[in-house]
This record gives structure tokens, sequence and C-alpha cells, in this order.
């Protein structure tokens, strides 16, 4: 089963919600809100996509909470992650073997519909 990662107000989630609803794709969602990801699932993700790709340099929380200047190494970004979700990209997507992350219509495309 495809299983989704995010929060239900970010705008990529939301397209990426409504792509496998179009296409009747079925999948289970998993809220950062509500229910945080552990450390150990983030260090999971890690092995399949790179950390550079799933901490969300670009978003609200990570400038809040001046990461950038904190010059973490990867333990201490994974230990950000795990304490603050939202510093994840989102919608993180476990597909089969895969993980997808982020918004990519072309992309979701040649994996979801081939």
């Amino acid at each position: 089963m495809t299983h989704i990662y995010g929060i239900k107000s970010c705008g990529s989630v939301q397209k990426a919600l409504k792509f496998l609803d179009t296409h009747a794709i079925s999948y289970t969602f998993h809220d950062f809100k509500t229910a945080p990801v552990s450390r150990e699932i983030i260090e999971t993700w890690v092995k399949t996509a790179p950390l550079s790709i799933l901490l969300n340099t670009k978003g609200t929380t990570y400038k809040i909470l001046g990461i950038k200047a904190l010059e973490l190494d990867d333990n201490g970004k994974i230990e950000w992650m795990s304490n603050h979700n939202l510093l994840i990209k989102r919608p993180v997507i476990e597909y089969k073997d895969q993980l997808i992350v982020g918004f990519d219509p072309s992309y979701y495309e040649g994996i979801f519909l081939s």
C-alpha cells in the first residue's frame, strides 16, 4: 500500500493527494501534526533518499528555527527533523520499495501510472 506523510494544509501534499485520488490509487495518510514520525523512520528514509532532499531548507520552520546558522552535521539534521517534523519536505511517499519526496506530476505519472 502507498503511504503518504505530510500535513493537510501543505499545497504540495494537497496536489499529491488529488493526483492519487484522480487516478484511484489507494493510500493511507500520516499527518505530521497529529502523529509525528520518529527518528527511526527518518533514518530509514535517509537510506533511500538523500538528507539534502528530505530536509526542507526553503520552509518557514527552517528559517524560524535558524537551522542554517547551526551548521549541523547529518546526525544533527536528523535530530532536528525528528523533533520538528515540519522540517521534512512534503509529501514523503512510501510506494513499493521507493521513497518519493515532493510533488512532480510528470514524475508521479511515470511511477504510479506505468
